[in-house]
């Protein structure tokens, strides 16, 4: 087999190739042989007759139409590994020339990842944040335990600050006096003082019986969340349907007992902090390691197709598509609150897409550097554990396919690669 690689831009491979007649020999007696099951000669079993005897038989047409689709993808195959292609896309294939099992030449076109240059990401040095849990942190799950706990009862008079007050309220914006999608709600329990909702909307509530409405303004905070909502003044009308006092248990051992296996407050505690302290390592070490992909990312020169960041983006907008479902807003009823046509949003989402693609690439190529590989053992033990965790039939049956094997594999390399720049970066 002869190769001629051309590279038509970065990312775009042109490959000439010529088969020899030691493959084309070999492929045409595979397909023979393949072809002979399905032919009745008269004398032989399927599959059985001499292949001199098939061939003779055989429409000449579909002989050859069956091993060029063979030898093509056997040189495809064996090219874009010998000249360390990695392609992205479909392949455009050209028969150039062809002589019945004794001359091929194909051009063969594809979009492939370019040239990765990595930097000396052994040197690239980075220090993970120390956690800590505090009193304070523990006070506040201890909090939130005893308003899970407590006990609601309606009252008629007035709200005050630990209440909890169940509201209809709508929005508009305050110059146009339009209606904001997102800015009303219906039986909404809220309890004021738990800073929950909107910074500024809880105080006005305050003084507030059931029955009773009240109009104010609240100015979105610069950062918010939503990009439309930003800065923006809104009006909100909120009715109070109903007020009630929250009586939480005392924090003692028997409170303590009832919230878990615990005989004192102090057991409790230490639960509580332990869990905050594994909680929040595991987060810490997601962050470094987020931040330290980021900063050899940054130093990395990837030559990366147009198709890969295309389908990065579509996986980005169909995750967001999703999201809307479980929170129950339309995609139109987002860009309308984001204030962004269709075009528009997917445009800011592709520099994310495209950091994204680069930074796997990156670790892709790290991990062939430091010949990192998972073993069909250690697949095994996690598909193990996953099943362990879920007892549904048709979860663990998801896991017994192949893709989700592959995905497994794909994720175990990820975090071995991860693993592995973490302790270049710590020593």
């Amino acid at each position: 087999m002869q190769i001629d690689k051309t590279n038509l831009s970065d990312t775009r491979i042109k490959l000439t190739i010529t088969a020899d007649q030691s493959m084309m020999d070999d492929v045409k007696q595979t397909v023979l042989r393949r072809l002979s099951k399905t032919l009745k000669l008269q004398g032989f079993r399927a599959g059985k007759a001499p292949l001199s005897l098939v061939e003779k038989q055989l429409d000449q047409s579909l002989l050859q139409t069956e091993f060029l689709d063979d030898i093509i993808n056997r040189l495809y195959t064996e090219a874009v590994t010998q000249e360390q292609v990695r392609p992205v896309d479909r392949p455009e294939v050209n028969i150039t020339k062809f002589v019945p099992f004794t001359t091929l030449t194909v051009t063969i076109e594809v979009d492939a990842v370019g040239q990765i240059t990595l930097p000396d990401y052994k040197k690239i040095k980075l220090e993970p944040k120390k956690v800590s849990v505090t009193a304070k942190d523990v006070d506040e799950v201890i909090e939130t335990l005893l308003t899970r706990a407590a006990d609601k009862k309606e009252v008629k008079r007035a709200a005050k600050d630990g209440d909890e007050v169940t509201i209809d309220f709508t929005g508009v914006d305050t110059k146009t006096k339009e209606a904001i999608n997102g800015a009303d709600g219906k039986d909404y329990p809220l309890i004021i003082g738990s800073n929950t909702f909107i910074p500024g909307f809880e105080p006005h509530l305050v003084g507030m019986a059931a029955n009773g409405t009240k109009t104010f303004d609240i100015t979105f905070p610069k950062d918010y969340g939503v990009a439309a909502l930003q800065s923006r003044k809104v009006t909100f009308t909120v009715t109070i349907k109903k007020v009630s006092a929250i009586e939480k248990p005392k924090v003692d051992d028997d409170f303590a007992a009832k919230a878990g296996p615990f005989k004192t407050v102090a057991d409790l505690k230490n639960s509580i902090k332990e869990q905050l302290n594994q909680e929040r390592d595991s987060q810490s070490q997601r962050e470094y390691e987020s931040e330290l992909l980021e900063k050899i990312t940054a130093k990395a020169k990837v030559a990366i197709p147009d198709s890969l960041i295309e389908e990065e983006l579509d996986r980005l907008e169909q995750d967001e598509r999703q999201n809307l479902i479980y929170r129950g807003q339309t995609w139109e009823e987002h860009l309308e609150a984001e204030g962004v046509t269709d075009e528009q949003h997917k445009e800011r989402n592709r520099g994310p897409a495209a950091e994204r693609v680069k930074a796997g690439l990156v670790l892709s190529e790290i991990a062939a550097k430091e010949k990192i590989d998972v073993t069909k053992e250690e697949i095994d033990l996690r598909l193990q554990l996953l099943r362990g965790q879920y007892t549904d039939p048709q979860m663990q049956a998801e896991l017994d396919k192949p893709e989700n094997r592959r995905d497994v594999a794909a994720r175990m390399l990820t975090e071995k690669t991860l693993q592995k720049l973490s302790s270049y970066a710590r020593n």
